[in-house]
């Protein structure tokens, strides 16, 4: 899920970056009530989960992996802007501590992970929230098929945005028609163990809803 440090060029990064610092400054004015709420322990424990969560890598054929993310259970305790808030910051500390991702694509993987998935499980919870435990898995597992969608889209975007003088590819070099079906299929099975996380932990995250 994470686009390491190289697969995409300057004109993607920068864009990126140009997003999300108006996105953080923004998420972090709308997140300052969390700052002094009960609910800011449980966020933090369930983003510091998250972390360890993304180290979990589960090998596929032809020497790709994925993980799980969180995402589903980061729902059942914030809002979009916190979980956006709460992953790009699970996500720089990857960078700079694990070699995870990188410092030039981790706005690119904020808006895939943070803002794309987490406002797709956010609205996908809030869409089925008559049903609790239904609404969890279901938010889980489409958070993380959103942002695995963004990052195919912008991978295979790379070879028509970064080419040198002679046209060559200087950043990742395959197209929609390879990234789309090898990123996004994946993570059609890998979600379902976001689903099954966030179904199993509706009771201790959120106590008051029934089942």
């Amino acid at each position: 899920m994470h686009v390491p440090e190289g697969f995409v060029g300057p004109r993607t990064w920068a864009t990126a970056y140009a997003a999300c610092l108006p996105l953080w400054w923004w998420a972090a004015r709308r997140c300052r009530r969390l700052l002094a709420s009960a609910a800011l322990p449980r966020l933090a424990a369930v983003s510091a989960a998250a972390f360890v969560l993304m180290q979990l890598q589960i090998p596929l054929p032809g020497g790709t992996t994925v993980h799980p993310t969180g995402l589903g259970l980061l729902a059942l305790v914030a809002g979009g802007w916190e979980i956006f808030l709460a992953l790009s910051l699970v996500l720089l500390l990857q960078a700079l501590l694990l070699g995870e991702g990188g410092l030039t694509t981790w706005p690119v993987n904020a808006l895939a992970l943070g803002l794309a998935g987490g406002w797709t499980a956010v609205a996908v919870r809030a869409l089925l929230r008559r049903r609790p435990r239904l609404a969890a898995a279901a938010a889980g597992w489409a958070g993380v098929v959103a942002a695995a969608a963004v990052v195919a889209v912008v991978l295979g975007a790379q070879p028509l945005l970064a080419r040198d003088a002679a046209g060559a590819p200087t950043a990742f070099p395959l197209g929609w028609r390879v990234t789309l079906p090898a990123v996004v299929v994946p993570h059609l099975l890998a979600g379902v163990l976001d689903a099954a996380l966030a179904a199993a932990a509706l009771p201790l995250l959120a106590p008051g809803e029934r089942p």
